[in-house]
């Protein structure tokens, strides 16, 4: 039996579920690209949502990245992010939550030896009903904050 929502997950639930579907992005230093992408966020009866990524080529379905971590609530039209990158990433963003609009800017990027250089990012993610978009803004150590990638998914 699934546990109940927990009471201060409630204003994250118009994510709850299983996401799929196709985005752009592109980088100063390359070719635009196109992705195929699927998100899950689901609740274990904690204050807290489970968040998985996965992007892969719409060509050979090679990966092409991965995310892992927790959407929190953070008090009252607050939320927090805390995700981990196969990058050598770990990253913590803190925004706002207004009705199913959430953005979200790093407070933190911590970064392993071998890391990819990122120093900031800033998410938008809006759900319209079974439709999710978003937008990921980047920075690296020598490139200022720029858009990256963007996707419309749909609830499967």
């Amino acid at each position: 039996m699934e546990p109940a929502l927990h009471p201060d997950a409630q204003p994250l639930a118009f994510l709850l579920g299983h996401w799929r579907g196709d985005g752009e992005g592109e980088w100063p230093r390359g070719e635009p690209f196109r992705y195929d992408e699927e998100m899950t966020f689901e609740h274990v009866g904690e204050p807290f949502l489970l968040y998985s990524q996965r992007s892969w080529s719409p060509d050979d379905s090679s990966p092409i990245h991965f995310e892992r971590g927790f959407l929190r609530p953070g008090g009252p039209g607050r939320v927090e992010l805390v995700l981990a990158h196969p990058l050598g990433i770990a990253e913590v963003a803190e925004g706002t939550i207004e009705g199913q609009l959430i953005e979200v800017a790093t407070s933190a990027v911590s970064l392993s030896t071998t890391a990819s250089p990122v120093t900031e990012l800033r998410r938008r993610i809006e759900v319209r009903g079974d439709a999710l978009s978003y937008e990921l803004h980047m920075a690296m150590r020598d490139i200022a904050l720029t858009s990256h990638v963007w996707a419309r998914l749909t609830r499967v």
